[in-house]
């Protein structure tokens, strides 16, 4: 069978490689890696057809460390054991060429599957490099997580894909042969998603079609009736799926339950994950829904709890609820403001002393310093409340969090100024 025009060009070393300049660019942690023969264990986390197998594989040779790799779709715990066995055998914890364990889509692993890894990984019989087009942070088990480090991918640019294509053309055997001109690209570019091996294979399917006698002139009509289909109206992978999650955030915000349905559904129907959609409506609850109606945040995360255990078809149910509930409640983005001042006074301020009365005070020292001396306990108060500092001195009138103008923080602002009177203006 012939081999496929995406593995024939699969590049070898880091100077064939294209894109990733953050990572194998002469200051790109990737290239400091090699030049420094010290491996650590990786997560890869990108979209597909980026180069993240590719540059496991390139580690590997320019490495030359022995390379081992596992699909997470078609692979389990015994056959993680048995790699791991081959690597015990060979000591490959005393050698100077440990080997790499691959797997790819490792998000896809269970809790247990992960959980296996963690001892070759701890005691160095192998190095991990683990492949996710999902956020690590969410797919991968922390103790597997704290043991890598993680590297971002980014998605191909239009340059560089075009670059690839020309590359393509130029270099491999059989299509540098075929006096190919590539008219239009707009339709190769836009079916690929921004994938590089699906760019590939469309290119090959296309010229394959065509009498390798004559002069081959590519533009978007034959291309979009060779692979039969029509142009994609959203891709997961590429440019409109920031574009179509960013209209989605945009009509919740902006209290648009209508485009906020049809945004939602658009995702569906392009297969987006779910998951993923409900991730960005816990952020959407608290960031702009916030103090206004606090019971946003309890439903969003209900929702994500929800359409983790019940899942399509029947999930787009309870996302329409949630999507149209959030739209259709009040805004305020007070909270999100609040927490950016402090974090911004905190860079500012450095690490300020914690005020002696608000100190934890265990031990007979402790107390005989006066930690915790003057701290009135506020139940001990009516309507437990006692005024006090609470912050260091040098920012003891900063005022942070300011009420947006809804009902619920109109309350309250009322309260809080009933409390502080004239210390903080809320």
């Amino acid at each position: 069978m012939k081999t496929p025009l995406a593995e024939r060009l699969r590049p070898k070393t880091l100077s064939d490689y294209i894109g990733q300049k953050h990572l194998v660019g002469e200051n790109g942690l990737i290239s400091k890696i090699v030049a420094q023969n010290s491996l650590p264990s990786i997560i890869f986390w990108g979209p597909p057809g980026i180069g993240k197998t590719t540059l496991a594989q390139i580690l590997a040779n320019d490495l030359d460390r022995p390379f081992y790799k596992l699909s997470a779709i078609n692979s389990g715990v015994k056959d993680i054991r048995n790699v791991i066995d081959k690597t015990k055998q060979q000591d490959g914890m005393f050698s100077q060429k440990t080997p790499i364990l691959f797997i790819d889509e490792i998000h896809r692993f269970s809790k247990p599957q992960q959980d296996s890894l963690l001892e070759a990984v701890e005691k160095g019989w192998v190095t991990l490099i683990g492949a996710t087009t999902e956020n690590p942070s969410f797919e991968v088990i922390s103790a597997l997580l704290s043991r890598c480090q993680v590297y971002t991918l980014k998605p191909f640019d239009v340059e560089q894909l075009k670059s690839l294509m020309q590359m393509a053309i130029s270099k491999d055997t059989y299509l540098k042969n075929r006096n190919i001109v590539i008219q239009e690209d707009k339709a190769l570019l836009h079916l690929s998603g921004g994938d590089a091996r699906k760019l590939l294979n469309i290119l090959e399917l296309v010229v394959s079609q065509f009498d390798s006698s004559s002069k081959l002139v590519i533009d978007d009509e034959s291309v979009y009736k060779i692979v039969q289909e029509k142009p994609l109206k959203y891709d997961k992978t590429g440019e409109q799926h920031y574009d179509i999650i960013s209209a989605f955030i945009k009509s919740i915000r902006g209290s648009d339950p209508n485009a906020a349905v049809y945004w939602l559904a658009r995702m569906i129907e392009g297969g987006e994950d779910i998951k993923f959609i409900a991730r960005r409506l816990i952020i959407l609850a608290s960031e702009d829904v916030g103090l206004a109606n606090p019971t946003a945040l309890v439903m969003a995360n209900n929702t994500f709890q929800a359409i983790t255990v019940i899942g399509l078809p029947e999930a787009r149910i309870i996302l329409s609820q949630c999507v149209i509930y959030l739209a259709s409640s009040p805004k305020s983005n007070s909270a999100y403001m609040a927490i950016n001042k402090a974090q911004e006074l905190v860079k500012k301020t450095g690490d300020l002393e914690v005020p002696l009365s608000l100190r934890n005070a265990p031990t007979k020292l402790m107390k005989d310093l006066d930690y915790g001396k003057a701290y009135p306990y506020a139940h001990d108060y009516n309507g437990n409340f006692a005024y006090h500092d609470f912050l260091p001195d040098s920012i003891a009138n900063e005022n942070l969090y300011q009420t947006a103008e809804n009902a619920k923080e109109k309350q309250l602002k009322s309260f809080l100024e009933r409390r502080w009177k004239d210390k903080y203006k809320f």
